[in-house]
C-alpha cells in the first residue's frame, strides 16, 4: 500500500479546500517572514552604519533628518555649518575624532561626499585598488558605485547639483577617479568620496558665474560642510557635550544611537501590528487544513474502514492523514517564500531607484527556522484534531452503516 499516493489522490479530489488551505497559510507565511526580513533589515542598517559615530553635529531642525542624511545618508541636510565652527568643536578635550563631511552633488544618483581621510576609518574600509586622494578633483569610489557604473582607475565624469540624479544643473569640472574600497556591507560602498576642497572648489567656480553680489556674500560665510561626524573619548562626553552645543550655539547635536532607537521603538508598533495579523491568518489557516481533512476523514469513513479490513493499521490511516498535512504546508511555504520575494522587490524598488542602495538583508536563519517551526506545529495540530474519527472508528459499524 501505497500512502503518499492515497494522500496526493485525496489532495487533488477536493481542490477547493486544498487551494484555500495553501493559500491561506502561504499568506501567513509570506507576512511573517517579511515583518522578520524587514525588521532585520532595518535593526542592520542602524546598527551597521553607525560605526563608531557617537554624536552628529549639524545645522538646526529636525535631530531624526540629520541622522538620517548624515550616517545612513537617506534624507535630506537640515543645512550647512562653518566649518570654522565644527573645528573649534573638534577641538574639545571630550572629543577623540571628528570627522567633517560635505555633500550636495550626485553622479548617477550616487551621493558624492567630500571629507578627509578619516572617514573610511568610521567603517573600516580600506583600498582594493588604486591610491589615497592628493588633491582636489580626485575620489575613491564605494564597490557598489564601482561595479554599478563599470568605472575604473583614470575614469573621468561630471557630477551633477543635487542628491537625485539630473541633467539639468552638470558641473563643467570632472572628477578623476584615484581609488575603489574594498566591500564592506555598510553605507560607504554606495558613496563617492573625495576631499573638502574638491566640494569647496566646485562650488566656488559655480558661484564665480553669479552675480558679483551674490559671490561676495558667498565668501563673507565662509567655508561650509554639512556636518560633522564625532567620537567621544569618554562616556562622560555624551552628558555635556550634546547639551553644551545645542545651548551655546547655532548648531544641534544630534545622538545616533538614540534618535535611530526611538525611530525603531515607533516602527516597532507597526511590525508587531503586522506579526500579529499574520498570527491571526495563520490560525484561521490551521481552523481551514484541519476542516478540511476533518472532512476528508467522515466522508470517507467506508474508504478507511474497508482499508483497515485489508490489513492497514490505524498507524498507516494516520500517516495517510498527516502526510496530506505536510503536502499542504509544504507548497504553502513555497507559494508563501515566493509571494514574499515578489512583494518586497517591488516594494524595494522605488527605494533602490531613488537611493541607489539594496538596504534589503537575508531573513536570520533562526528567524526562518522559527517561523517554520510555528507552522509545523500548525499542521500536526490540525492533524491531531482531524484523526480523532480515525482512532475512535468502528469498523463493523461504519461498514454496517454504508448505504
Amino acid at each position: 500500500m501505497n500512502i503518499w499516493k492515497i494522500s496526493l489522490k485525496n489532495i487533488k479530489s477536493k481542490p477547493i479546500y486544498t487551494f484555500l488551505s495553501i493559500f491561506i497559510l502561504a499568506l501567513s507565511i509570506a507576512l511573517l517572514l517579511g515583518v522578520r526580513q524587514l525588521e532585520a533589515s532595518f535593526k542592520y542598517q542602524m546598527q551597521n552604519n553607525l560605526g563608531e559615530i557617537d554624536l552628529v553635529i549639524g545645522a538646526k531642525g529636525s535631530p531624526l533628518q540629520l541622522i538620517l542624511a548624515s550616517v545612513l545618508h537617506m534624507d535630506n541636510p537640515t543645512g550647512n555649518i562653518l566649518y570654522e565652527d565644527a573645528k573649534k568643536i573638534s577641538k574639545s578635550p571630550f572629543v577623540k575624532t571628528a570627522v567633517p563631511i560635505s555633500y550636495g552633488d550626485n553622479y548617477k544618483g550616487y551621493k558624492i561626499v567630500g571629507t578627509t581621510n578619516e572617514f573610511a576609518k568610521l567603517y573600516n574600509a580600506k583600498l582594493e585598488k588604486g591610491r589615497a586622494i592628493k588633491k582636489s578633483m580626485e575620489v575613491i569610489l564605494g564597490s557598489i558605485v564601482a561595479e554599478q557604473l563599470q568605472l575604473k582607475i583614470g575614469d573621468a565624469f561630471l557630477s551633477s547639483h543635487g542628491l537625485v540624479e539630473n541633467d539639468m544643473h552638470v558641473h563643467p569640472e570632472h572628477l578623476i577617479v584615484v581609488g575603489v574600497y574594498q566591500s564592506t556591507n555598510k553605507i560607504i560602498d554606495r558613496l563617492i568620496v573625495t576631499n573638502l576642497e574638491s566640494i569647496w572648489d566646485v562650488h566656488h567656480q559655480e558661484n564665480e558665474h553669479e552675480e558679483n553680489k551674490n559671490y561676495l556674500e558667498h565668501h563673507e560665510k565662509g567655508k561650509e560642510i554639512t556636518s560633522l561626524l564625532v567620537s567621544f573619548r569618554s562616556p562622560s562626553a555624551l552628558l555635556t557635550l550634546p547639551r553644551r552645543i545645542n545651548e551655546n550655539t547655532n548648531m544641534q547635536a544630534a545622538l545616533p544611537k538614540y534618535e535611530l532607537d526611538k525611530l525603531y521603538q515607533y516602527t516597532g508598533i507597526g511590525f508587531k501590528t503586522i506579526s500579529w495579523i499574520g498570527y491571526m491568518i495563520l490560525i484561521i489557516s490551521c481552523i481551514t487544513i484541519f476542516i478540511s481533512l476533518y472532512k476528508m476523514v467522515k466522508e470517507r469513513a467506508f474508504d478507511l474502514a474497508l482499508l483497515r479490513t485489508y490489513g492497514a493499521s490505524n498507524f498507516q490511516l494516520i500517516r495517510m492523514i498527516a502526510y496530506e498535512g505536510l503536502i499542504i504546508g509544504f507548497f504553502a511555504f513555497f507559494l508563501g517564500f515566493i509571494v514574499l520575494k515578489t512583494g518586497l522587490y517591488f516594494m524595494f524598488k522605488s527605494i533602490e531607484t531613488e537611493y541607489q542602495q539594496n538596504i534589503l538583508q537575508k531573513i536570520p536563519l533562526q528567524e526562518f527556522l522559527q517561523i517554520g517551526g510555528v507552522v509545523v506545529i500548525t499542521i500536526i495540530l490540525s492533524v491531531l484534531l482531524a484523526i480523532y474519527p480515525i482512532i475512535k472508528m468502528n469498523i463493523s459499524t461504519t461498514l454496517s452503516n454504508e448505504k
